[in-house]
């Protein structure tokens, strides 16, 4: 399965389960419950993101790389490490 398809399914889980946590909150449903299925949303997303930086490594980077198209490489390494520093500060 290719990584924009698992990029895919994991965002359409994610939008599944966001609405069910915003159904529990209306219900005023047992926080903890709340809380975990959240957390499920988040890990969801998370693997969406991965999954879409798996794609962009192994597709533009991999083109930019086989061009060999220096300029367009370094900065595209620059935009993977703001992303990734991102990701690890949420």
């Amino acid at each position: 399965m290719e990584t924009n398809q698992k990029s895919s399914i994991a965002i359409k889980k994610a939008t599944t389960s966001l609405l069910k946590v915003q159904k529990m909150i209306e219900e005023e449903k047992y926080c903890i419950d709340v809380i975990q299925q959240n957390l499920a949303v988040i890990g969801l997303l998370r693997s969406a993101n991965m999954h879409l930086l798996e794609g962009h490594v192994h597709g533009c980077l991999k083109k930019a790389l086989l061009e060999k198209d220096e300029k367009k490489v370094d900065a595209m390494l620059d935009e993977i490490s703001k992303v990734v520093n991102t990701a690890q500060k949420k």
